[in-house]
């Protein structure tokens, strides 16, 4: 008899959840979808009760994390992390043994990685210990070195607002000041979004506590606008996810 892939989803975010159990069920009828959880604990709760063949975990998710969940499941379950971020160490993945997801969800992407778990179900899975943990972000600086002219500024990572991409530099904008850092932005992007950051496009970097309002302009596009500050930041496709609902 043939084996049933049995799959797990865990993503905070309920519409790409939902999505992702669409597109899995157009592609691959014959898997079956056993649970659907919205945060780590359940994912880690979930995994341990159903002991799926497949779970696509969310990098980024509240209680635990995709990369901690991931920890535990030893020798038993494919794994395919779901992330926003392409600076997540992928390089770490092109070695073959793991898959990942980039958000907003690409159905090709998705299409290419079931072909390899269809290849692989058969075979344990890896072991994780090693991507795991050069997954696993750094932790946030609490105060950032920026140059404004010939003077170094020690700048609370609390007071900023937004980072900027400006060719070789990263623009640091408070209340106060603008400067520039030498750190791009796709690693300060990877680093950040634990201490309340976003991405919302490849050239922005905001604080969420400071964002007010999303607004749409007349050709579709999303823009923020910006508690105590002038400056109107664009959200690239990309990043639209993360206002969806709002």
């Amino acid at each position: 008899m043939t084996h049933v892939p049995r799959i797990l989803i865990a993503d905070d975010e309920p519409l790409l959840r939902a999505e992702l159990e669409a597109a899995l069920a157009a592609l691959w009828p014959e898997a079956q979808l056993v649970a659907s959880a919205g945060d780590g604990i359940e994912a880690l709760r979930l995994a341990r009760e159903l002991e799926p063949d497949i779970a696509f975990l969310d990098i980024r998710m509240p209680g635990l994390n995709g990369l901690e969940v991931a920890r535990t499941f030893g020798s038993r379950t494919h794994v395919v992390f779901v992330t926003a971020y392409q600076e997540h160490a992928l390089a770490a993945f092109d070695e073959g043994a793991i898959d990942y997801l980039l958000k907003p969800l690409d159905t090709a992407r998705l299409a290419r990685a079931i072909e390899r778990l269809r290849n692989r179900i058969g075979t344990p899975p890896p072991d994780l210990a090693r991507l795991v943990q050069q997954l696993a972000p750094k932790k946030a600086p609490a105060w950032l070195q920026a140059s404004v002219g010939n003077t170094i500024h020690f700048i609370d990572l609390n007071e900023v607002i937004y980072f900027g991409s400006e060719l070789k530099y990263t623009r640091v904008v408070t209340d106060q000041m603008e400067a520039h850092i030498r750190t791009p932005l796709k690693e300060l992007a990877g680093e950040l979004e634990d201490a309340g950051f976003w991405q919302i496009h490849r050239g922005f970097l905001v604080a969420v506590k400071r964002i007010a309002a999303v607004n749409r302009d007349a050709d579709g596009a999303l823009w923020l606008s910006l508690r105590g500050h002038a400056s109107r930041l664009p959200v690239s496709q990309r990043f639209q996810h993360r206002f969806k609902g709002m």
